[in-house]
């Protein structure tokens, strides 16, 4: 116990420059202090006291923050700093000397029964907001970049950035090199490859600088492409039968033949007599 106590306490002290004195670690440090917390709700956990480890372990979260299993298990040397956000699930399984930033999630997919968490294995650095979820495995000194979601396996020496989480280097450095802004950024890489592909463009249409004039090319072929597409047009086609009046013309052709009507001849009474249909008056 005593062994992985000085271990702890050691790894904060080689990694973290603004630690100046085991004292102030000990006292000052969430991290560390969490660590102390899971160990002993680890030995409840262990020695069957599950109830009591749950609430050590809770204790620890409203403290610091960090709201770590007591079924899970964690080497010596772990060094979590600053730690606020950090979660270590049940069956998570943490090596020796790893290195987790604050906002890290050892966690769950939702959809695994037994082991459903990760494993870590020894020298992983896990930089701030990443997830790594499921029961995956992560090799020796692999590094994890900050907000990168790790859904699969990785292979030892390995560096994973993205989401989804994708390795984009393979043997690089070890994990005592504590710079994370070096690592490779997969959205600039992929603007460099859409700017190297537009400059070959511009070269081959002769065109010095990317601005109105290409935009202007682009919008012509488009409607160039349009223009190719587009069916021709008919010319409209006069409907076959009898020809069909609009409303105006059929009431001036009604009105010209009610004019053409005879009017009905008066009768001696003063009445009109007009013969109807059957003949009859």
């Amino acid at each position: 116990m005593f062994d992985i106590y000085k271990a702890d306490l050691k790894a904060v002290l080689d990694r973290d420059p603004a630690a100046r004195s085991k004292l102030e670690v000990v006292l000052t440090y969430s991290g560390f202090k969490a660590l102390r917390w899971y160990r002993f709700a680890n030995w409840l956990y262990r020695h069957k006291c599950r109830f009591l480890a749950r609430v050590a372990s809770q204790w620890c979260k409203h403290l610091h923050g960090i709201e770590i299993h007591p079924g899970a298990r964690i080497g010596k040397g772990v060094f979590i700093d600053h730690g606020v956000g950090v979660v270590i699930g049940e069956t998570a399984e943490v090596g020796d000397n790893c290195v987790i930033y604050q906002g890290v999630t050892l966690g769950g997919t939702g959809k695994d029964v037994g082991k459903r968490h990760p494993t870590i294995k020894d020298n992983v650095m896990i930089c701030a907001g990443a997830k790594v979820l499921g029961p995956i495995t992560v090799g020796e000194n692999c590094k994890i970049g900050a907000q990168a979601v790790l859904l699969k396996s990785v292979p030892p020496n390995c560096t994973v950035v993205g989401v989804p989480g994708r390795i984009v280097r393979v043997d690089g450095r070890p994990v005592a090199d504590m710079d994370q802004t070096r690592e490779i950024d997969p959205v600039l890489e992929e603007f460099k490859c859409l700017k190297r592909r537009l400059r070959r463009l511009e070269e081959a249409l002769n065109i010095r600088e990317a601005g109105p004039d290409i935009l202007s090319l682009c919008e012509e072929l488009e409607k160039k492409a349009e223009q190719e597409l587009e069916p021709p047009k008919e010319p409209p086609q006069k409907p076959s039968g009898p020809e069909i009046l609009s409303y105006e013309e059929d009431y001036a052709a009604l009105g010209e033949e009610l004019e053409d009507e005879p009017e009905p001849e008066e009768d001696p009474d003063g009445e009109f007599s007009e013969e109807d249909d059957s003949g009859e008056f």
